[in-house]
């Protein structure tokens, strides 16, 4: 498989997840700016889209869009339990979570990153991001992972909105249970070694 990312944007989540699942992939950089990939290459050849993550399959064929992607990548490793069985009340409340991840939490960081919309407008969604950030504090309490004890594809998509909070300076800090499981994430071996390959974090 060959993953396309661009260093610290959301294609970090199945990045983390390729690595949990411990499955073969070749990294590919975008500039998402250019469109382009480091050989040059018009990156809306490979994904008209032009956004990442995009994941080239085996097989030729190209999947978008990160709740899809870390999903097949969890069931291509069902022994590592990245996510519940297919049908499985447990699968819903994840697919729950992602939804929720990707609208609330995703989309919300997207005008913070707009250089040209202005203060007042970003001051809203920095407020509404904060507000979604205090429900998933108030549904990790007494929780390691959002799924209770297991790791799932859908707690390296959160940590990704929680990197990019620190990013943005978005102040988290009152929130113990997601400071605590910040922590709890940052410290999982294949989430230090997503972000050492990204050149995130300096090689121990």
């Amino acid at each position: 498989m060959k993953l396309y990312y661009a260093p610290g944007a959301c294609s970090l989540s199945p990045h983390i997840a390729l690595l949990e699942a411990g499955l073969p992939y070749d990294l590919v950089k975008v500039d998402l700016r250019a469109k382009k990939l480091e050989n040059g290459d018009d990156y809306l050849q490979v994904n008209p889209k032009g956004q990442v993550p995009a994941l080239r399959l085996d097989n030729g064929e190209l999947v978008t869009e990160g709740p899809v992607i870390i999903q097949m990548i969890a069931d291509q490793a069902k022994d590592k339990s990245l996510a519940p069985a297919r049908d499985s009340a447990e699968r819903y409340k994840l697919q729950e979570w992602l939804n929720f991840i990707t609208t609330e939490l995703h989309k919300n960081f997207s005008p913070l990153f707009q250089p040209a919309i202005p203060d007042e407008v970003k001051t809203f969604f920095r407020d509404r991001l904060a507000s979604k950030f205090k429900y998933v504090d108030s549904q990790l309490a007494g929780r390691d992972y959002l799924m209770g004890k297991q790791f799932t594809v859908a707690d390296g998509y959160l940590f990704v909105m929680l990197a990019w909070a620190d990013r943005l300076n978005l102040d988290l800090s009152g929130l113990s249970n997601l400071m605590a499981y910040k922590a709890r994430v940052a410290a999982r071996p294949k989430v230090k070694e997503a972000l050492t390959k990204e050149g995130l974090l300096k090689a121990a």
